[in-house]
């Protein structure tokens, strides 16, 4: 059993309380939050573990090996230092940190201390991305040209974060996964509407260095709730929707093809196959991701969402960040 700590129990980290709680392996030994309303409610639904609104309380408990960070994004960097200075494992929730020197100072650290760190990079885990990465890293849907993902809704409005930092986290860590690689480059435009120097909109294009392209539109000031992402091959093209979770997944069987021939009429042909649609296995992703930290720190084990992983996608965030600043211009991701 791994005796556990979470740090944090509002809107998400109650999720993460809950998924953490009924882990079988998993001893909840302490929920923590500064606000008291929350701490008594969550306190009351899991009697069983101490409620305390001191983190240092529980950094000096011998006894919790790893701690869960589900706070708001400008905390995540201090609280996870001060864990794994503590000797402790780490799950932090993403963004990481809000700076990519911040990611590699707690990547040090989690190396020094010989703990895991581990991001909650939440997609990753998700069943539908298993079959996707397997097909594109089996070679079913050739080399991919390019995709683009929305993430869109009517809130939840932050006051601490625009909706790049919120949102873009998540479709970022699928994107430089399916790659398998980091972008050379990112050109971010967004709008300020409901609060003054926080975008609700942002729209971004990453760049890679073999040619490949991908786009990522965010915003929680949408009419649509819409979490969808289309990938595009040389011999086939995939889309995931995740909010039709009977059938997220379909494959098309279509693909243009320039054959090497001079004539312009016939340089490009056009094929269209079949729609496949795959069973993907049940199985809530923060569930999986939760048991995998746990499993990781037990078994020592590596961890899939590390902080190599988290450091990367803080990476594109930063450079996404200074572009949006700057107006929309490229900004190179080596710069960071």
């Amino acid at each position: 059993m791994l005796t556990t700590a979470i740090i944090g129990v509002g809107h998400w980290g109650a999720n993460v309380l809950r998924v953490l709680a009924s882990n079988g392996r998993s001893k909840l030994k302490t929920i923590c939050d500064v606000d008291a309303s929350l701490l008594k409610q969550q306190s009351a639904r899991y009697p069983h573990a101490t409620a305390t609104a001191d983190y240092s309380a529980v950094l000096s408990d011998a006894e919790v090996q790893a701690v869960l960070i589900a706070t708001e994004a400008p905390r995540h960097f201090e609280m996870a230092a001060a864990a794994l200075d503590a000797g402790k494992h780490v799950f932090v929730e993403k963004p990481m940190t809000l700076s990519s020197r911040d990611a590699q100072a707690l990547i040090d650290k989690a190396a020094a201390a010989k703990r895991k760190l581990m991001v909650g990079h939440l997609l990753e885990h998700h069943p539908a991305f298993d079959s996707i990465r397997d097909l594109v890293e089996a070679g079913h849907i050739g080399d991919i040209y390019y995709m683009y993902t929305q993430r869109l809704n009517l809130g939840i409005v932050r006051k601490d974060e625009n909706a790049w930092w919120s949102l873009a986290p998540h479709d970022i860590s699928v994107i430089c996964r399916l790659f398998n690689a980091q972008p050379v480059s990112v050109a971010a435009s967004g709008q300020c509407y409901l609060q003054a120097g926080i975008e609700d909109v942002v729209f971004a294009t990453l760049k890679f260095a073999d040619g490949r392209m991908a786009s990522i539109h965010v915003s929680w000031l949408d009419p649509h709730k819409t979490r969808q992402m289309t990938l595009v091959g040389t011999r086939k093209m995939i889309t995931w929707d995740d909010m039709a979770p009977g059938e997220p997944v379909r494959i098309y069987d279509k693909s243009a093809v320039t054959p090497r021939i001079a004539s312009y009429a016939e340089s490009v042909s056009l094929r269209s196959g079949d729609i496949v649609i795959p069973r993907i296995p049940a199985g809530e992703p923060l569930a999986r991701e939760i048991g995998h930290f746990v499993d990781a720190c037990l078994n020592d084990t590596a961890v899939a969402t590390d902080g190599e992983s988290g450091l990367r996608v803080v990476r594109v965030l930063e450079a996404g960040a200074r572009s949006l600043a700057q107006g929309g211009a490229p900004f190179d991701v080596s710069g960071i």
